[in-house]
């Protein structure tokens, strides 16, 4: 009976940390999967001859966790031959009030490959901040999505923040990869013009827009905490990872620092819903029901209907629940802050 257990509690963690191994060694090492190979014929090799059972337990923990110190020291970096798109790196320089941010994108698509590029330099007082929105964008899944969190300013266009992959000449974005270190993490800093529209007219993705209810004080302490990070990987390079640092955890992340204590929710991992969570945790407009409200937050058919040389951000924020009453200076939504 005891073996039995034993084997019932082992086997599960076993063929887990198996098949972790064999994809962290094919993905991330050298010699295109030979040594993934060479790996799985060793586990193989001892599970089968090495005895007894401890024994060959040890002799693959081993095995195991030499992978697991090999992978923790591959190291990010800032020099590769980067896509256009992504080949400047933001950074802010914060003086009380006034912030100074370099490198924030207004690419002119023609395709999802084809633009102009614009990287600009601009300015922002955080005493003129009125709010801060989000983005949720599909681009298959309904249960999986992309976020963008976007600063609307008092004097001035808002200020879109996307967090993204790095990717490099000729590398493209894999869900599964993801999981491992194959891309650097990246803040989009951007016009809303350029990383929404690109989505909506060149990569056919549905779009929604919510107006987060979230103090202004809350919404300045994030947008720092956003800066503070993206002046540090300008130094210090990080890897993207799909379950620990990706658009939606990262947000999380820094939420928590401002405003800790909002309790973990599965729809955080599963970020096609978070809409959802926002709208039980009243951290977005609940003065309609839920399925009204998304309904009327979607902005895809809007977005692709306006001209070039139109008030983007103005536009597709028209008719959206939320925008209709004055911005919020205190939290209505009680504690929690954003939710997320």
């Amino acid at each position: 009976m005891k073996k039995a257990l034993r084997w019932l509690l082992l086997t599960p963690l076993l063929l887990a940390s198996f098949a972790w191994a064999c994809a962290a060694l094919y993905f991330d090492g050298p010699l295109s999967g030979w040594i993934a190979a060479a790996f799985a014929l060793a586990a193989v090799a001892i599970a089968g001859w090495v005895r007894p059972f401890r024994k060959s337990l040890a002799a693959y923990c081993i095995c195991f966790l030499a992978v697991i110190f090999w992978w923790l020291s591959i190291e990010p970096s800032n020099d590769r031959e980067w896509l256009p798109d992504v080949a400047q790196l933001p950074a802010a320089e914060i003086d009380g009030d006034l912030v100074a941010i370099r490198n924030v994108r207004n690419f002119s698509y023609r395709s999802e490959t084809d633009y102009d590029e614009h990287w600009e330099e601009r300015s922002y007082d955080l005493s003129k901040l009125r709010g801060v929105d989000l983005f949720l964008i599909y681009w298959g899944s309904p249960w999986i999505a992309h976020t963008i969190m976007s600063w609307v300013f008092e004097d001035g266009p808002p200020l879109a923040i996307s967090i993204e992959t790095r990717k490099e000449v000729g590398e493209e974005y894999s869900a599964v990869r993801g999981f491992f270190r194959q891309f650097e993490l990246y803040y989009v800093v951007s016009d809303e013009r350029d990383v929404i529209q690109l989505r909506t007219d060149h990569r056919g993705e549905d779009v929604y827009l919510y107006r987060l209810r979230a103090k202004t004080e809350t919404a300045r302490n994030v947008l720092l905490a956003y800066l503070e990070e993206i002046n540090r990987l300008s130094h210090r390079p990080r890897w993207y990872n799909a379950f620990r640092y990706n658009c939606t955890t990262t947000i999380r992340h820094h939420i928590q620092s401002v405003t800790p204590g909002s309790p973990f929710n599965w729809r955080i991992l599963l970020n096609g819903r978070i809409d959802e969570l926002g709208y039980m945790r009243g951290t977005i407009d609940t003065s309609l029901p839920f399925d009204e409200l998304k309904m009327r937050s979607y902005i895809t058919e809007k977005a692709k209907a306006l001209e070039e040389g139109s008030d983007f951000s103005t536009a597709i924020r028209e008719g959206l629940p939320g925008y209709g009453r004055p911005l919020p200076r205190t939290d209505s939504a009680g504690k929690g802050g954003q939710g997320s």
